[in-house]
């Protein structure tokens, strides 16, 4: 039995879809599970008794998403000690890509993947580049131009459908996965200033300062600030800018061209 957690998420609903197409019965692992009739298992991440993994062969975790440190540890803590206590037999992990180290929120994941490193289950580790609809939030026009603050730093991008494709085929044979790590970015990187040009607006970045200065007003919970500021500053220091060839290689596919699904987020965050 195939269980994914957060199911009703972006990524987590694009991988229980795909899983659920290729015709192999998945469980939706949800805080809200009548959304999915008899699919649908209650996994609340923060319940302190862990989920209810019970007959469970191979588990998709979906990182818990954005929270302190300590919040996400416990959080995967709770799901991996589930997943041992229930007898589950691999867990499939999606955790950040390996140059994200520079990234605020790299501890976390990176505490997982060695927790199951450690563990006695099998595993595979996922390690996603930063979303191209991301990017394009980020960088989405404003005030008739791109100001975010890229310099001229690129990001490897990557679409969210292919992370979930991705991660569908390595569900789908898990044992020809068991204990490889993955590092999924898409096939080339993207700049700013790229981008500005496929809007047909120009390019010119804030400082850091500036950035900061702005994201203070829009009511953002304490610790998000610092996550997209370090998103920001990686990209521009040419920490996230590498490619690598291991999503060609999971995907049936070539993978999608990173730049129109950015373009697209950026309109439509305008």
């Amino acid at each position: 039995m195939l269980l994914v957690t957060g199911a009703s998420g972006h990524l987590g609903s694009l991988i229980y879809a795909g899983l659920a197409e290729r015709g192999l019965a998945p469980l939706a692992g949800t805080r809200t599970p009548g959304r999915f009739a008899d699919a649908g298992r209650h996994v609340d991440f923060d319940d302190p008794a862990g989920p209810d993994l019970a007959g469970v062969r191979v588990l998709v975790l979906v990182s818990a998403g954005y929270g302190e440190d300590d919040v996400v540890i416990a959080r995967h803590e709770r799901v991996i000690a589930a997943a041992e206590r229930h007898g589950v037999d691999h867990v499939i992990y999606t955790s950040l890509v390996g140059a994200g180290d520079h990234l605020a929120f790299a501890l976390a994941h990176r505490w997982t993947e060695r927790r199951l490193r450690e563990s006695r289950l099998g595993w595979t580790i996922l390690r996603n580049g930063l979303y191209a609809e991301l990017f394009g939030q980020l960088a989405a026009p404003v005030g008739g131009a791109v100001t975010a603050p890229f310099g001229a730093g690129a990001l490897a991008a990557v679409a969210r459908q292919d992370l979930a494709d991705a991660a569908v085929g390595v569900a789908a044979d898990p044992a020809a996965h068991r204990h490889r790590t993955y590092e999924l970015t898409g096939p080339g990187a993207l700049t700013a200033a790229g981008l500005a040009a496929a809007l047909e607006v120009p390019y010119r970045p804030a400082s850091l300062g500036e950035r900061r200065a702005a994201l203070a007003g829009l009511g953002l919970l304490p610790f998000q600030p610092a996550m997209l500021m370090s998103i920001y500053s990686a990209t521009a220091g040419g920490f996230l800018a590498e490619t690598h060839g291991d999503l060609a290689r999971l995907l049936p596919r070539p993978p999608r061209d990173p730049m129109p699904v950015a373009v697209a987020a950026a309109r439509a965050s305008s």
